[in-house]
């Protein structure tokens, strides 16, 4: 599972021109879900993603968490985090699990936020989707739950 974590000050997903999902400050999640991804990837991530202490404190100092912050997690689908670029100039997306996995380990991962007590709003799994957001910092974090980086 591949994640991208971004600090932001607010974000909101539409789908058809209809907002869907919407948060004021707090993380936006990009979420990919790998072919071997089990419920362990789900608890390692949605673990990192709610304790990742990347909100100043009152020293101004990254250690706090979404959580310590009073912040809110959009959580977005995005299977093209699995993509592999490496040969060739299309990638391949043959990493990436099948829908139907892939849509329950989403869900796994955003009820888990959400039983830890965060405000968690969504995308729409498989929508075309637009993903507005301020990113504050700007304060990008990637997550693998096999600790490739």
């Amino acid at each position: 599972m591949r994640a991208v974590v971004q600090r932001v000050s607010r974000a909101r997903v539409t789908v058809d021109g209809r907002i869907v999902g919407e948060i004021a400050h707090g993380l936006v999640v990009l979420l990919g879900v790998a072919t071997k991804d089990q419920p362990s990837d789900v608890q390692y991530i949605a673990g990192k993603i709610r304790d990742l202490r990347i909100f100043a404190d009152q020293d101004g100092k990254m250690n706090r968490s979404v959580e310590d912050a009073k912040g809110a997690v959009l959580l977005v689908s995005q299977f093209t985090l699995l993509g592999d670029a490496r040969k060739g100039r299309r990638p391949s997306f043959d990493a990436a699990a099948a829908p139907a996995v892939a849509e329950a380990l989403y869900q796994d991962v955003a009820r888990e936020l959400g039983d830890s007590g965060l405000a968690v709003a969504t995308g729409v799994f498989q929508a075309d989707m637009q993903v507005e957001l301020v990113n504050d910092g700007p304060v990008t974090i990637l997550l693998d739950s096999t600790r490739q980086f």
